[in-house]
């Protein structure tokens, strides 16, 4: 496990193999005992429970690798922002909110999500009110509504060390992630960029080293150009006219074919499909009898 950083009473707990899915990064904050996110590590978290102890869990958004080690903190109040109750409460909604449409992945996802989550319905014990700030006693919280990634994806600033949580605008190589039903490329543009210019010293992420500090400047920039990035890759990829299977097969997400399809072919296609609405919305491509072209 990676050493854990704490600044002032804000400290990172690193996932298992560096907070790579199916795991992620959590925060915790010292003295309030608050656990942000519950997908990192169960024997970390064992200790935690163990002493100093946790006191209520928070969601920043409502995906798998976020929530499998729930189970650890059974009795705890639950806080989430309340336009994502619907995919916690049933594992069909989930799998609406996601989008995964053919029954052979959702009987992938089915199993997965029950397995390797340990998914069952639940429902939060308070929702967060969006701009809220929260006394910790050893800090205080502004609850950040930061839509894109998922509806309610929520960001939390910790003012006194000026710290960021910023969730799954994880600042990596891979890129945003909005390919959800609801996600949202410009949504998810807009929240970065709000992010950006929170006060902070240290931005927390909930993946891989998740931990920026001083000026991370470099770090947005590159993160957002992923988005460009993909978009130029697809518009070269339409100078002829091509199927949706054509664009999934072309891997521009993903790189190279990858297995199970039920999540990398699913993926593939629902980051693509977002940036063909874009560009669809544009006027920048066209789609004849089931063939997207570039004008």
């Amino acid at each position: 496990m990676a050493e854990e950083r704490a600044f002032g009473p804000v400290r990172l707990i690193s996932g298992a193999n560096r907070g790579r899915y199916p795991h992620s990064n959590s925060v915790y904050v010292d003295g309030a005992g608050v656990l942000i996110d519950a997908g990192a590590d169960e024997v970390r978290y064992r200790e935690l429970i163990a002493g100093p102890g946790v006191r209520e869990v928070w969601l920043s958004h409502w995906h798998e690798d976020h929530l499998a080690f729930l189970d650890l903190f059974e009795g705890l109040p639950l806080v989430q922002m309340a336009c994502e109750a619907e995919p916690l409460s049933d594992l069909d909604a989930f799998l609406d909110w996601y989008g995964v449409a053919r029954e052979e992945w959702r009987a992938y996802w089915r199993q997965n999500l029950r397995e390797n989550f340990a998914f069952r319905p639940r429902r939060a014990t308070r929702h967060f009110t969006p701009g809220e700030v929260i006394d910790l006693g050893s800090c205080t919280a502004e609850v950040i509504l930061a839509p894109g990634h998922t509806p309610g994806h929520t960001a939390f600033f910790f003012r006194e060390p000026q710290v960021l949580f910023m969730g799954d605008y994880d600042l990596t190589a891979f890129g945003p992630w909005y390919g959800d039903r609801a996600g949202s490329i410009e949504q998810t543009i807009a929240s970065v960029r709000r992010l950006q210019q929170v006060p902070a010293k240290v931005w927390l992420t909930s993946h891989e080293d998740g931990c920026f500090e001083g000026d991370a400047t470099e770090a947005f920039e590159r993160y957002l150009a992923v988005i460009d990035e993909r978009e130029a890759r697809l518009l070269d990829l339409l100078s002829q006219p091509r199927t949706m299977e054509d664009i999934v097969a072309a891997c521009i997400v993903y790189r190279k074919p990858r297995e199970p399809k039920a999540f990398f072919e699913w993926g593939e296609g629902a980051i693509m499909g977002k940036h063909l609405e874009r560009l669809l919305g544009k006027g920048t491509i066209a789609l004849e009898s089931g063939h997207y072209r570039r004008r």
